[in-house]
């Protein structure tokens, strides 16, 4: 892990975080005016991943995400507008409205499922890796999940047949240390989820995901080796959500989490990391991140605003697009 990253991918990366971050931001302002009906899944705090991991992607590698989904699919490409307005339940949402927060989805960013049940959307991930390999290109299958997925039958499963069909997919867990409001010792007796894939024979690392460089470099070289034909891997990012496992609130004051945790959270901001990076090695000033904040909050404004101009589907609009139609 030793290869430096290039400014230009670490500046990427950091336009990329920041736009995560003030996307959820204006949603977490948006909310209470109860506008956006659908429960939403906030990944304050977890930049790092979404984008350092996806910065490594190419436009026909298959993404799929979970619950807390904003992040990824940004990551990706996905069209802001697109989901606010899916946010909103707005017929020009990328679902049509009938998905809401956690069923995002863009075909034409490879972003195939977003799953709400926890750990569903791993089997489709070496699904869309079998199909893959039939194909014999170069392309791979990335799926994120939460430490909570990790709990599930259907991660072991995906990950033995991963390995016995040698497939090209990068399994990343999100290990932010709550499933809900569970914290992971009170449910797993180890703490060692990048260590889950060796019984099939799949190697794991564990990486800092808030430190975008070291996401990025990890994710970098396992991806490639993937890409080499090496088969699947698994990585583990531990990292932590700053609001509650829904909405945005902050789950302390709920008596589900110590509030001295989130504050010890909060001086390992990911994205303010990568920013003194960048101001310590002269590669952004002051003025230029004020410009970079500039353009991406009038880039939100300009979704919000198409968003709350758009109409909602028509009552009739509600069994389309549900069914296949061959």
């Amino acid at each position: 892990m030793a290869r430096q990253v290039k400014d230009r991918d670490l500046i990427q990366i950091y336009e990329t975080m920041l736009r995560i971050r003030l996307f959820e931001e204006r949603v977490i302002h948006l909310y209470p005016g109860e506008e956006i009906r659908t429960p939403v899944h906030l990944c304050v705090g977890q930049e790092a991943i979404a984008a350092g991991v996806c910065h490594n992607l190419l436009k026909g590698d298959y993404l799929f995400t979970n619950h807390r989904c904003h992040g990824h699919c940004l990551a990706k490409g996905m069209s802001m507008s697109s989901i606010m307005a899916e946010l909103y339940g707005k017929r020009t949402g990328c679902c049509k409205g009938k998905g809401g927060s956690m069923h995002l989805s863009d075909p034409d960013k490879y972003i195939l499922a977003t799953s709400a049940i926890v750990g569903g959307n791993i089997p489709m991930a070496v699904g869309a890796g079998l199909a893959l390999k039939f194909r014999k290109g170069r392309n791979i299958s990335v799926v994120f999940f939460g430490d909570g997925a990790v709990d599930e039958g259907a991660f072991y499963e995906s990950l033995n047949f991963a390995a016995l069909k040698k497939l090209p997919v990068l399994f990343v867990c999100e290990n932010n240390f709550y499933a809900t409001n569970s914290p992971q010792w009170a449910r797993q007796p180890l703490d060692n989820i990048f260590k889950k894939g060796e019984i099939f024979g799949i190697k794991g690392f564990r990486c800092d995901g808030n430190d975008a460089a070291e996401t990025f470099k990890t994710s970098k070289k396992l991806i490639e080796k993937i890409r080499n034909g090496s088969g699947p891997y698994l990585m583990e990012c531990r990292t932590y959500r700053w609001k509650g496992h829904v909405g945005p609130d902050c789950d302390f004051e709920k008596g589900c989490r110590p509030k001295y945790e989130l504050e010890t959270w909060l001086k390992k901001c990911p994205v303010m990391r990568l920013e003194a990076k960048l101001l310590k090695k002269g590669l952004l000033t002051g003025a230029k991140i004020e410009k970079i904040r500039r353009r991406i909050r009038q880039k939100i404004a300009r979704s919000e605003v198409f968003a709350k101009r758009s109409r909602f589907p028509a009552a009739g609009e509600v069994y389309a697009d549900v069914y296949w139609k061959g």
